[in-house]
């Protein structure tokens, strides 16, 4: 299981979902060119020391990030408010890319067709989106869930 941002607006979300990640044992994609720099001090600070437990793969392009993931296999699955089925009731696989848009307008309709599959979160009516880094957690939490891909708990 994998985590890719698309070209990230918000360092302090960026860095929450590094934490997520390295947290939960998955890999991570990030897809330049980012909003900020990325040594920018608002990503350490909600990235934290968790930063140096992940290593993302940073691609320079949504081209080289789209060879990357043809390499690797697996499937790219799309969070979108778009999304034509709700997280919770999509099947997950262990190999799935769940793909993260930008804060500030989501993803281009070039990415939206190369998904796989388009899911989204379940919301109240008449509100936008939930905080992208909030529904990467929801959404990684039930694909782990269904995968059996929870890190082993020690102790």
């Amino acid at each position: 299981m994998r985590l890719a941002l698309y070209q990230p607006d918000i360092p302090q979300n960026t860095g929450a979902m590094i934490r997520l990640a390295a947290c939960l044992g998955v890999g991570l994609d990030i897809i330049e060119p980012c909003g900020f720099v990325w040594s920018d001090r608002h990503l350490r600070r909600a990235g934290m020391d968790y930063l140096d437990r992940i290593t993302p793969l940073r691609h320079p392009s949504w081209r080289s990030f789209r060879e990357a993931r043809r390499a690797a296999g697996g499937r790219l699955i799309l969070l979108t408010t778009k999304g034509s089925i709700p997280h919770t009731r999509f099947a997950f696989q262990a190999g799935d890319c769940l793909l993260l848009g930008r804060e500030s307008a989501g993803v281009p309709d070039e990415v939206h067709e190369a998904a796989d599959a388009r899911v989204r979160v379940p919301m109240s009516a008449g509100l936008r989106s939930i905080n992208v880094a909030l529904a990467a957690a929801i959404v990684l939490g039930e694909a782990l869930r269904q995968t059996d891909g929870f890190p082993e708990e020690e102790g």
